[in-house]
């Protein structure tokens, strides 16, 4: 190809290397040692372009804000950046991570330089997420945002480093995510399961589930010295995580949020956790030298409380499967184990929990998001409410 040596007419540093390309060139300092300048180049499409670039560093130069461009990609970056920066990561957000790198961020912009990158190109990046390509179908608009909040933390640490001056995806104009409404079990449908449940170990795992609010993992990574029947409190501080053989298999791990929380349960859930623990003895005594629980009583006060016959924690995939055909049954198809979370929270708002109360129970964030997530499900605390300000006006006159 043809090399255009000419600089541009007046631009004295401005030159055009080719058809489509203009090269600025500028002085950054002096080494300390030779005396000789050091200089560095940006390129542009046109003149116009190279111009604005070389205003702009001259700028920065002038302030102590100029940091040279690195020759780094932003897919060796990102390699960088999760095996360096990642370690205050969990290993469930790590692997997240991960996942959105190796299929979303590096197929489309891990070749570009890191100080190339631009705030278009990282909106041209989500818009091409949520129109799909022909190769790949769109993605959501919840999952568009957990990619771009991926690279935008990347970069993040990328300029706390000195690798980028401002973060080009700060100003990312991102699609808005309709949520989806929950869909609690109605009464009638709680009054079937809890009948139907039965009181083997899956049976009394999703009636504790339901009946007080915890996640999944948290009741199954549940041990018995979390369970005060004297207080008549349950500790939830803790869930079992399904991870890989090559990662150490089932571990336990913190909770969400590191929201330790201390449960008041209705005396029902403690009944039924007594009821529980002497079936569960029964299984010990009746599996003999294959149980794989316990070994003594001191063993069994931090052992799991959901267990099989032989006195093993119960895995995801078993109490799903149990759950389906619970749902099933009761007419709730659709349903899922998280659902029962959600009822527990509209029950409980329904019965004149107050939000903090209910923030707690769940282990939330913050009573905002409680606010948020259940704050208009019962027309029946519209009503209500309705019902008790007609009240306090009868009162009046």
């Amino acid at each position: 190809m043809a090399r255009y040596r000419k600089n541009a007419s007046g631009a004295g540093t401005i030159r055009r290397r080719s058809k489509n390309c203009w090269e600025g060139r500028f002085t950054t300092g002096f080494d300390q040692q030779t005396g000789k300048q050091i200089q560095d180049c940006v390129y542009g499409k046109t003149q116009k372009e190279v111009r604005e670039k070389l205003t702009q560093i001259s700028l920065d130069l002038d302030n102590g804000d100029y940091i040279a461009p690195t020759q780094m990609t932003l897919g060796e970056w990102l390699e960088i950046w999760q095996n360096e920066y990642m370690g205050d990561k969990k290993w469930s957000t790590r692997k997240n991570y991960k996942t959105q790198i190796r299929n979303h961020i590096k197929p489309r912009l891990g070749k570009y330089r890191l100080s190339d990158l631009s705030p278009h190109m990282v909106q041209a990046f989500v818009n091409a997420m949520l129109r799909g390509d022909g190769k790949t179908e769109p993605l959501s608009a919840k999952t568009v945002h957990n990619v771009h909040g991926v690279l935008r933390k990347a970069l993040a640490v990328a300029v706390r480093l000195e690798y980028l001056r401002r973060n080009p995806a700060e100003s990312t104009i991102l699609p808005r995510i309709d949520k989806t409404g929950i869909k609690p079990l109605t009464d009638e449908q709680v009054a079937k399961m809890i009948a139907a449940a039965g009181d083997d170990a899956y049976g009394t795992i999703l009636k504790f589930i339901l009946l007080i609010g915890v996640r999944l993992g948290e009741a199954m990574g549940l041990t018995w010295d979390c369970v005060d029947f004297e207080r008549k409190r349950i500790t939830i501080n803790k869930q079992l995580q399904k991870r890989p053989l090559k990662d150490g298999g089932c571990q336990l791990v913190p909770v969400k949020n590191d929201k330790v929380r201390i449960i008041a349960p209705a005396p029902t859930v403690m009944r039924m956790l007594s009821e529980w623990q002497k079936r569960q003895k029964e299984q010990r005594l009746l599996a003999g030298a294959v149980w794989n629980g316990w070994r003594n009583e001191s063993d069994r006060k931090e052992a799991f409380v959901f267990t099989n016959e032989l006195g093993q924690h119960l895995h995801d995939t078993s109490i799903r499967r149990h759950f389906k055909m619970l749902a099933a049954e009761v007419e709730a198809p659709e349903a899922r184990i998280h659902d029962l979370r959600h009822t527990f929270a509209v029950i409980s708002l329904q019965n004149g929990d107050d939000v903090k109360t209910v923030q707690g129970n769940l282990g939330h964030a913050s009573a905002a998001f409680t606010l948020d997530v259940y704050g208009h499900v019962s027309e029946r605390m519209k009503e209500e409410s309705a019902s008790r300000m007609e009240a306090y006006l009868a009162a009046l006159n």
